[in-house]
């Protein structure tokens, strides 16, 4: 690393030194929010998932609440070539309303 040096009447003064990275520690404790925040996500994600695929009145009530979400599970299903979950949904529910 250069040092430069200023010359006032003969004197030689250094620069004041410059701390090495004064914003590394926020954006190191930012990045870590960040991670932990999609982590959390992506469990809760996968826990929503889960708790779908493996209860039919789960789906109920989540098809009553919010569709759209339960629409994206059938989708997901579908995508992976499980296909048959929406109508056996929709036969459960049909009996159940009669």
């Amino acid at each position: 690393m250069f040092r430069f040096e200023y010359f006032i009447f003969g004197e030689t003064r250094l620069p004041a030194p410059m701390s090495p990275k004064p914003l590394a520690p926020l954006a190191m404790k930012l990045m870590k929010g960040v991670i932990a925040v999609e982590l959390l996500g992506l469990l809760g994600a996968y826990g929503l998932f889960h708790k779908m695929n493996n209860s039919q009145d789960f789906r109920s009530s989540v098809s009553r609440r919010c569709p759209s979400v339960l629409e994206v599970y059938y989708q997901s299903n579908e995508w992976a070539g499980l296909y048959g979950v929406r109508e056996r949904d929709r036969e459960a529910w049909a009996g159940e309303r009669e």
